[in-house]
């Protein structure tokens, strides 16, 4: 698959949970502020967030399918990555509106009314959620994205307040409305879990932190015959675009054209058993070198 194809399932995947997400938003927010719920709102709030993190990706998308030019010699592909990292921002902006919409119901208390609807909203746009991570996610790993498996993690967090806002309601029903703003805080809790869990990835690529271990990228180099030893390797990137650079040492006395084939026979084997490798630097030095 090439990169613009790429590209374009990526969209396409974007564009329909777009759609999807925020119609569970506004289903929740207009019931929840129709039965006064703010565990309900809140989870709408992050609905929503989904969404607007949809769009986000779509931007991201836009800028990172650039071809490679002057100022990018490596492509754009980590402005995909740096469109998580503004994700991760969103819900962490998003956790602090709920969390102080949590408080001001412990303050100034609001009995939600609760019924049958309540629940029929909550347990369809559970299973909406459920259908778009899972979906989601798939798509993300057949397709190396960084947005959608970003975008899944948020999705996920969804269905953990979604789940926690009909135990919230059946305790409602039962007498204790206390529980809402209690809900609407375990949720701000899972809304900054997936924040932390998105930023954490995203800055391990930008910051060109390790992608493949060293020792696995070893063993697949040595087992090539000619290759005496190996050291100095790196690795960095995005899962789909993976950089790697390693010195091999090799015997003195090999000519300079078997060399050359050699560098690209390592090339290939790297890129055979890693998915996801789309530059290898080979740098040959003789054995002696190293004594």
């Amino acid at each position: 698959m090439d990169t613009g194809e790429r590209f374009q399932k990526i969209r396409r995947v974007l564009l329909y949970v777009l759609v999807l997400n925020w119609g569970v938003a506004a289903t929740k927010l207009f019931y929840g502020w129709m039965i006064r719920s703010a565990s309900m709102k809140a989870d709408g709030f992050h609905s929503f967030s989904d969404g607007a993190s949809n769009l986000l990706g779509l931007v991201g998308i836009w800028i990172a399918s650039r071809p490679i030019d002057q100022s990018h010699p490596y492509g754009h592909k980590k402005f995909e990555t740096l469109t998580s990292v503004i994700i991760s921002g969103l819900l962490f902006l998003v956790c602090f509106n709920v969390v102080r919409e949590g408080v001001l119901r412990f303050l100034h208390p609001v009995v939600p009314e609760v019924n049958i609807k309540s629940f029929l909203v909550m347990g369809v746009t559970l299973a909406i959620n459920a259908g778009v991570m899972i979906y989601e996610n798939r798509r993300g790993r057949a397709l190396g994205s960084d947005i959608l498996i970003s975008d899944a993690l948020h999705t996920r967090s969804d269905i953990l307040t979604s789940s926690s806002v009909i135990i919230t309601l059946i305790g409602i029903k039962l007498g204790y409305p206390v529980l809402d703003p209690i809900a609407s805080l375990i949720i701000a809790f899972f809304i900054g879990y997936a924040a932390v869990d998105i930023l954490r990835e995203s800055s391990r690529v930008l910051s060109d932190g390790v992608a493949i271990q060293t020792e696995e990228i070893e063993k697949v180099v040595l087992a090539i015959r000619g290759v005496k030893e190996c050291h100095k390797v790196r690795s960095r990137g995005r899962p789909d675009d993976i950089h790697i650079d390693l010195h091999v040492l090799v015997d003195p006395e090999m000519h300079i054209h078997r060399a050359h084939h050699l560098s690209y026979a390592i090339e290939n084997r790297i890129k055979r058993n890693f998915r996801g490798v789309t530059d290898v630097v080979v740098h040959m030095e003789p054995l002696e070198e190293k004594k």
